[in-house]
């Protein structure tokens, strides 16, 4: 949107009192989520009173008709189809044109431009590969307000990409609903085209990371493994939400896979790359990395969920033992096959549920931190602590992010010991991990 409103002509303002619109990027996925978008639309409003708000994103697109009656708060709705016509929009509550709809957006392609503006943390860029999805879990809203799978060409991509590198972006974060169900436009569903878009991009040079976020289980691409065996720019790093195990749940989630199945592709990932660490087909020294990392997410409180499938989550955790992990609690979505389901849980015990959960996840992420000890690892620079005891006489302090951690979700790692302005925000530098701290991790400059 961004870059759309720049190319119209529109600039950022530094502060909001000064700004003729605010836009309010909202996610409509769960309940809190909508609260949470909703309460933004209020406050900006009490603070800007005579400012335009436009409510744009996933809840704008969804209930577009139901907050134009409900919400006077907000001027106008834009949603996710047309991102290309902000600036239509923009114009239009501003006087500049005309909006006859609520929801001002109707379709138009996805944005490949390399040149938008980077909001993400410094050195990390996320390039999104496809809009929507066709897993239809019948628990998500997301076909519901994203539409169906569309993949930008793998051209559109590996373009974006370089453009991205050359502006200085020293890690790709490839995202989409689903980047394991990724084709090329006009191929039929099938066999995963994600083997071959990131054989493409690896034929780009240069020192980068390419991470990889959110794969379905149930059509996990295997030959990825094939290329990050053969080339450590490609993280060993697998976001893979199984949400449940218990056999049932699974099958009214409209899950492929099973809790078998589940553990036996991380044991398959696990020991192949660790097998590949073996043989030397990585690269030297501090690209041999120490273990392939799972992230993944569990939904409790699924209609229908038992005592008895809760313990089977469970269990499946400590057998999975993933490095992180997410806990949801199943939030009801009108449309959704679940949204009728028999046997809905009370809130009172999905959160319980949800607590468990975490309290369990915490010493198993610790142990599994624990192996980086000792290890010299790249470390991507994120943000410098200044002044006050922050700051000690050995040099600066700096907050990083390992192989091990993605943007935002996951713990970090803690620079200590580096000499003053030796390092710069959205750079790696080398360094030795010597001690964890909580699930965080120290380090200091090699």
């Amino acid at each position: 949107m961004m870059a759309f409103l720049n190319d119209a002509g529109w600039s950022a303002a530094d502060d909001a009192a000064d700004a003729d619109l605010v836009i309010v990027n909202s996610c409509g996925f769960i309940e809190s989520a909508k609260q949470e978008s909703i309460n933004a639309v209020l406050d900006w409003r009490k603070r800007c009173p005579d400012t335009k708000i436009l409510l744009a994103g996933c809840l704008a697109q969804r209930y577009a008709k139901e907050l134009a009656e409900s919400l006077p708060e907000a001027d106008g709705f834009f949603g996710v189809e047309d991102i290309g016509k902000i600036a239509e929009a923009a114009n239009a509550l501003r006087g500049q044109g005309t909006g006859d709809s609520p929801l001002l957006s109707a379709p138009c392609p996805l944005l490949p431009s390399s040149l938008r503006p980077l909001l993400s943390l410094p050195g990390s860029a996320y390039v999104k590969i496809s809009e929507g999805c066709d897993n239809n879990c019948s628990y998500c809203a997301i076909p519901l307000i994203r539409g169906p799978l569309r993949c930008r060409s793998m051209q559109d991509i590996v373009e974006e990409c370089r453009g991205l590198l050359a502006r200085g972006i020293k890690e790709l974060c490839i995202i989409g609903q689903d980047i394991g169900a990724y084709r090329q436009p006009g191929s039929g569903p099938g066999e995963s085209g994600l083997p071959e878009l990131l054989c493409a991009i690896a034929e780009i040079q240069g020192q980068f990371w390419v991470r990889l976020l959110y794969m379905h289980p149930g059509h996990f691409p295997l030959p990825v493994l094939d290329l990050m065996e053969k080339d450590p720019r490609f993280l060993p790093y697998f976001d893979i939400p199984f949400q449940h195990a218990s056999p049932s749940i699974l099958a009214a989630m409209n899950r492929q896979g099973t809790a078998e199945s589940y553990l036996n592709l991380v044991a398959t990932i696990r020991s192949r790359l660790y097998r590949s660490r073996l043989q030397g087909s990585c690269l030297q020294g501090r690209h041999r990395f120490p273990a392939a990392i799972i992230r993944t997410t569990f939904l409790v409180g699924f209609p229908g969920e038992t005592a008895e499938d809760f313990a089977a989550l469970l269990d499946f955790q400590e057998k999975l033992r993933p490095d992180w992990l997410g806990c949801f609690s199943y939030s009801r979505e009108e449309d959704t096959p679940a949204y009728t389901m028999k046997g809905q849980v009370s809130k009172k015990i999905a959160a319980q549920r949800k607590r468990e959960i975490e309290e369990r996840q915490i010493p198993i992420t610790e142990k599994n931190m624990e192996q980086f000890i000792g290890q010299s690892l790249d470390v991507l620079l994120e943000e410098q602590f200044s002044g006050g005891a922050e700051e000690s006489q050995d040099g600066d302090l700096w907050l990083g992010r390992l192989y091990c951690h993605a943007p935002e979700v996951d713990g970090a790692a803690g620079i200590v010991g580096m000499e003053h302005s030796a390092g710069t925000a959205g750079n790696f530098i080398p360094c030795k991990v010597i001690a964890r701290r909580g699930i965080d991790l120290e380090v200091c400059p090699e």
